[in-house]
């Protein structure tokens, strides 16, 4: 049982270290400091993933403290 419940948590985690990739490099379309641009640029063609989750993120947006705490299972 608790062998799941770290699996779901990683899980999750894993998500979001992707979101904040994904906003560390594009973070100048949310008012972010945007890193230097031919870093950006470089790295443009292997963040086609991380384009798909800010674009599911912007579509499903949900809390993720509501999501954590249903995962631990806090009412």
């Amino acid at each position: 049982m608790h062998r799941e419940n770290v699996v779901s948590l990683t899980i999750v985690e894993v998500k979001e270290l992707e979101n904040i990739f994904a906003l560390l490099l594009l973070g100048s379309f949310v008012g972010f400091p945007s890193p230097p641009t031919f870093l950006a640029v470089e790295l443009l063609p292997s963040m086609e993933k991380e384009f798909e989750i800010l674009n599911r993120r912007a579509q499903d947006s949900s809390d993720m403290l509501a999501e954590l705490c249903g995962m631990l299972g806090i009412d």
